[in-house]
């Protein structure tokens, strides 16, 4: 049953998203999609802090996307989000945590992609010099990935953004050092700009695609997964039950026909360094 084909979905995005979301969509659901080109997608908060985002990413998400069915008067969409900091069990590596909706008004479905990765060259710092500053770029891959610029982390009074190349970024740098003294610089995170950004967010399309295909056993609607998860996977030396997830709640959005799936990262025991008992 492919309640999808033949219609048409709105990619809520101003920064270029459906360079991997169209294909990917357009493959596996047969929809024709298009882009929300004059639909300003900023308004619900931007990475360089222009406008903050008051809401979770999830939140965010959501309104989003449900404006952007109004504006084009369409009852499917798909939109994406991001958020940038510690991994959440892995604190010392920085990760980048995608989500991706796909909002279906005719058949009341909501359904949610995500992808965590490590793989992310998010980075911020105060530099004071050149040495630092070439130091910065290196780091996050200029010019493939661009910086922003920024006269103090926060309420700044000058940006930029959007530099090209080793010339103009130097140019807007010392000028800017001559101002301010320093200079607080980060990683554009604008998925146009970022193109390992944009792999992770192809990553989460993949996983949306996928519980997509997975469909009610009862009454065959996609999206037959995890509504949420159970923890007290057993420890493998003591065998208390740890923070790890034992199973994952399945459950149908239409006739709420439930499952649980035991074991999802395929492991009967968790490793005992994640477990309270034997590493407090």
């Amino acid at each position: 049953m492919n309640l999808f084909e033949n219609r048409i979905a709105i990619i809520v995005t101003k920064h270029g998203k459906e360079e991997v979301i169209k294909p990917l969509l357009e493959n596996a659901l047969s929809v024709k999609c298009y882009v929300s080109n004059d639909f300003n997608t900023d308004v619900f908060g931007t990475f360089s802090g222009e406008i903050n985002r008051n809401d979770d990413s999830l939140t965010t998400l959501r309104k989003k996307c449900l404006a952007a069915m109004d504006y084009y008067k369409v009852d499917l969409a798909i939109a994406s989000e991001g958020s940038f900091g510690p991994h959440p069990t892995a604190f010392f590596a920085p990760a980048d945590d995608e989500l991706v909706i796909l909002i279906d008004k005719k058949n009341n479905l909501e359904i949610i992609g995500r992808h965590l990765s490590v793989e992310t060259y998010f980075a911020a710092k105060e530099v004071s010099d050149s040495s630092s500053f070439k130091d910065f770029l290196n780091q996050i891959q200029f010019p493939s990935h661009k910086v922003i610029l920024k006269n103090t982390e926060k309420n700044w009074k000058k940006i930029h953004k959007g530099a090209q190349n080793e010339e103009e970024v130097y140019a807007i740098f010392q000028e800017m050092l001559f101002k301010y003294a320093s200079v607080y610089v980060e990683t554009d995170m604008r998925a146009m700009y970022n193109p390992t950004r944009m792999m992770v967010i192809k990553q989460a399309v993949e996983n949306l695609i996928q519980k997509v295909g997975l469909c009610c056993p009862i009454c065959q609607t996609p999206g037959f997964s995890a509504a949420r998860s159970v923890a007290g996977l057993p420890c493998q030396s003591c065998n208390s039950p740890t923070k790890s997830i034992l199973y994952n709640v399945l459950q149908c959005q239409k006739c709420n026909h439930q499952e649980n799936k035991y074991f999802p990262r395929n492991l009967k025991y968790e490793d005992p360094t994640f477990c309270d008992n034997c590493n407090p």
